[in-house]
């Protein structure tokens, strides 16, 4: 099933997608990642800071992209994060599987799921069911139809940024947002 975008830009964002800042920031960051990647580790770590420093003027997507060939345990870690989201939950597990990408073992997810407080028994059954396995599918499919071939891929208000400098240099040319509303 595919969402209608809930706005209007050229690189829209869909009812389903884990979206953190506000729908009127004037900056949307959409981002394709692989929780095994170790580029989009590094990704993980700039997005946050640029949260920090941005503030309300950023709006963040995120859409799964595992490699499961490469990284076999990334799409169980996407479908974990995704049990979590429908227990409220997701980007702190977000956070968990980013900051913990060397254990993401089905035993390591459960225990993630237990320290952020989940229904365990709901979280284990999600997970054993695979019943978020088309939702990162529909991810993956996204990312395929917008020629990602490889995570992390970076769209900045519909610009696709195919490195983490190039990112960091199309933030540059903006005026500093925190200057703007002092």
């Amino acid at each position: 099933m595919v969402a209608k975008p809930s706005d209007n830009t050229p690189f829209p964002v869909y009812a389903e997608d884990h979206v953190q800042g506000p729908g009127c920031a004037p900056f949307t960051l959409i981002q394709y990642g692989d929780y095994k990647s170790s580029t989009c580790r590094q990704l993980f770590e700039i997005v946050r800071g640029l949260q920090i420093t941005m503030g309300e003027q950023l709006r963040i997507v995120y859409r799964h992209y595992p490699l499961s060939g490469i990284h076999p345990e990334a799409q169980e870690a996407a479908e974990a994060a995704e049990a979590a989201g429908a227990q409220g939950q997701f980007w702190e597990m977000h956070h968990l599987l980013f900051q913990n990408q060397n254990a993401l073992k089905q035993k390591d997810l459960v225990s993630y799921g237990e320290a952020l407080g989940l229904s365990i028994d709901r979280f284990r059954k999600d997970l054993r069911k695979r019943v978020y396995r088309e939702r990162v599918r529909e991810d993956f499919r996204r990312g395929v139809q917008n020629n990602v071939f490889k995570p992390p891929a970076l769209f900045l208000n519909g610009v696709r940024h195919h490195e983490i400098s190039g990112l960091r240099r199309a933030l540059q040319r903006f005026p500093d947002p925190l200057a703007a509303s002092g």
